[in-house]
């Protein structure tokens, strides 16, 4: 029975979406034949209905679950299956009229009650919308756990979901960039437009990525989402990128776009040793990058000086290498002509001591990230030379990477920049070493240490 159709004879079909198909799921989960039971005499497998059908519908709240426990309404009432099957179907649970034991019912965060439950299935929808401020991913590994406990008895959750945004740490994050996923243990499909946000002005490329992230949907209204997105200026092009192309690495917070960035590339006049310059550090152990970034002092153009990032396949135990760190604080300042440098102090306050003494206390200083109200000083301060132009980057690819991957989290004094979650692998420590660079060059000019060399007509 096609539940989705009403006369595809004459081309008549509903629009087809996620929340349909988990309602269709749930009903096979509830009443099908939907485990292995064994093989036929021809080699085909024959399945068999779930003893004991618990069916969960989980979301952060009750009235979330209201779409896909209508659409589960609307499949069964008044179909073959509702009588028969005997079912009673209520606003908030599906179950049998002769009290057989089994249900379709919604599940929502209440805190501990829900550990313990022993579902059948458990289907997830819209979890891009389970955040750490819901509850989702306590909620999400609960339901999770709950289903591992009978997986041998065939237990298992599905989930759907639109593209995320990087910067809330939500459950299809989590799920996006488990291991689980990566290993190939959960099934993870996903089909995204290839298109970037440069291009979104362009017609034939946004109607190319419509056709490609909305796959055999035919039903979907290509020629009406291409004239929204390329004449609708109310939203922005990355909320168009995340919900129209399904691109999830697209940021609706990004610091710093692409454009704006390339803008500031210059390649002549290199920098070269003697060079009065600004630095800023910033610096970890084992978990984010750790990184080195000069500030020529007469125009302002950015250049790494060095960079230790984890290796993909590291073991547990990297680290980063303190002594090769020395021996570029070293050299930085043994080539270059050093004004003022920034450095973060957490992990590295006793390294930072030692440089203060060795090349003066009056040159190295500390720069606390964690003290919002100066962050947010210093990170509009180099936001906004990018925007005017009053910046430079010899386009390292390191350092434009990190500055891209930076996003903005909004805080009582301001906007600060962060990766876009905890655990992602898109580092921007070189962003931060950007911004305690510039802040460092422009309190070196302030104390008028900004040194211009002249050349002087001496006559007798």
């Amino acid at each position: 029975m096609d539940l989705l159709s009403r006369d595809p004879a004459k081309g008549e079909r509903l629009g087809l979406s996620k929340t349909p198909l988990l309602a269709a799921l749930a009903i096979v989960e509830f009443l099908g034949p939907c485990r292995f039971s064994h093989f036929d005499a021809f080699g085909l497998p024959v399945g068999k209905p779930v003893p004991l059908p618990v069916v969960q519908v989980g979301a952060t709240a009750l009235d979330q679950t209201e779409q896909t426990m209508d659409m589960i309404r609307g499949m069964l009432s008044e179909s073959p299956a509702e009588a028969e099957y005997g079912l009673d179907i209520g606003k908030m649970v599906v179950q049998f009229k002769s009290g057989r034991p089994g249900s379709i019912k919604p599940k929502a965060t209440a805190g501990r009650t829900n550990e313990g439950n022993r579902p059948s299935f458990c289907l997830m929808d819209e979890c891009h919308h389970w955040v750490g401020s819901n509850g989702g991913p306590d909620f999400f590994q609960t339901l999770k756990r709950n289903i591992e406990k009978t997986t041998k008895a065939g237990s298992r959750w599905v989930s759907t979901t639109n593209a995320y945004n990087p910067n809330e740490d939500s459950v299809a994050q989590i799920i996006h960039e488990s291991e689980m996923v990566a290993q190939g243990y959960w099934l993870y499909d996903c089909l995204e437009g290839g298109i970037s946000v440069e291009d979104i002005r362009d017609e034939v490329a946004v109607r190319a990525a419509l056709v490609e992230s909305y796959g055999d949907a035919a039903w979907a209204d290509i020629d009406g989402l291409t004239r929204t997105i390329l004449y609708d200026r109310t939203t922005p092009d990355s909320t168009y990128c995340r919900f129209f192309f399904n691109q999830i690495a697209e940021s609706s917070d990004g610091w710093m776009s692409k454009t704006e960035w390339d803008a500031c590339l210059s390649e002549d006049d290199p920098i070269k040793p003697g060079d009065q310059i600004a630095v800023g550090f910033d610096g970890s152990i084992r978990g984010d990058s750790t990184g080195l970034i000069g500030v020529r002092m007469r125009d302002a153009k950015l250049f790494v000086l060095g960079l230790w990032e984890r290796p993909e396949n590291a073991p547990d135990e990297w680290e980063v290498d303190v002594l090769s760190v020395e021996a570029a604080i070293a050299t930085t300042f043994n080539t270059y002509r050093v004004a003022w440098m920034y450095a973060d102090p957490p992990y590295w306050q006793e390294n930072i001591g030692r440089w203060a003494m060795e090349h003066g206390d009056d040159t190295v200083f500390e720069f606390w990230t964690n003290k919002p109200t100066r962050m947010v000083q210093a990170v509009e301060r180099l936001r906004t030379a990018v925007t005017v132009g009053d910046v430079k980057h010899d386009g390292d690819y390191r350092l434009s990477r990190h500055i891209l991957n930076a996003v903005t989290r909004e805080v009582p004094q301001g906007l600060l920049i962060t990766k876009d979650s905890p655990r992602s692998k898109r580092k921007i420590d070189l962003a931060v070493c950007a911004v305690l660079a510039m802040e460092a060059r422009a309190d070196a000019i302030a104390d008028g240490r900004m040194q211009v060399r002249r050349s002087r007509i001496v006559g007798w």
